[in-house]
């Protein structure tokens, strides 16, 4: 019996009980399927903050030609912001849109990582940028642009980076964009995320029971050395917006240089 796939890389044809993001940017339009059914706490999250506008008019602030296009911070509103890519989410509650709970982000508009669906990081994916520890997910988001295997959340790496959608249709804009010319990562001209439109979604419903909490700063510090651990994961979630940018929501490209 052939053993089964390591990954499910996610590209049949698109789930038609799924929303779809329409993404306009100044480089182009493109549509991706928001994996709804298989991670409902992240696809709700960026659907809600869709909804409220938070995407529009923010820039791509870490772009790499062959690995990825990240955006999502909301100081990345000024295309020139020194600290673009340490900002998250606020702080309130958004609906599970699969069963109508009611999730409250932690922290710094944090969310809980959702390890359920094995969907690999490949071409076109859209992904979970964080930290570097465990729930420090937020707003930021990034479009894989080669097959990053090294940032799956099921994969033997120290990444993980949940795969919540797949763009369907303009792929080429995404490709376009990783290829524009960049100085330490960052575009040297903006490319605009002008309006992020969510289709086909259902609408959010206000529960009645309390809010479930989305992050647990109790997991993000690994057992051993659990005094130092605890006061380095401290310091990540608090440089994410005040401190260098080594420690913003990011995928390591260093990962993307051993899988080669």
């Amino acid at each position: 019996m052939a053993a089964a796939p390591v990954f499910q890389q996610a590209l049949p044809g698109p789930t038609t009980a799924n929303p779809t993001a329409v993404f306009e940017t100044s480089e182009g339009d493109f549509e991706a399927e928001i994996y709804l059914d298989r991670v409902p706490i992240t696809a709700s999250n960026f659907i809600a903050l869709c909804r409220a506008g938070f995407y529009d008019g923010l820039h791509f602030h870490r772009i790499i030609d062959g690995f990825m296009n990240q955006f999502g911070c909301p100081l990345s509103k000024d295309p020139d912001c020194p600290t673009a890519g340490q900002g998250s989410a606020p702080e309130v509650s958004f609906t599970n849109l699969r069963n109508g709970s009611l999730i409250c982000r932690g922290p710094r508009g944090t969310i809980r990582d959702e390890h359920s669906a094995r969907d690999s990081n490949v071409p076109g994916s859209l992904s979970m940028a964080n930290v570097g520890q465990p729930n420090t997910g937020s707003s930021q988001i990034f479009f894989n642009v080669a097959h990053n295997q090294s940032l799956d959340w099921f994969g033997p790496g120290p990444s993980m980076h949940p795969v919540f959608g797949l763009v369907r249709k303009g792929l080429d804009v995404v490709t376009k964009i990783s290829k524009v010319r960049t100085v330490k990562d960052k575009p040297v001209q903006p490319v605009k995320m002008i309006k992020v439109s969510i289709l086909g979604a259902p609408e959010a419903v206000k529960s009645k029971g309390k809010p479930t909490p989305s992050s647990s700063s109790s997991s993000s510090s690994p057992v051993k050395k659990r005094k130092k651990s605890k006061k380095k994961a401290r310091t990540l979630v608090v440089s994410s917006s005040s401190s260098s940018s080594s420690s913003s929501s990011r995928p390591k490209k260093r990962d993307q240089k051993r899988r080669r």
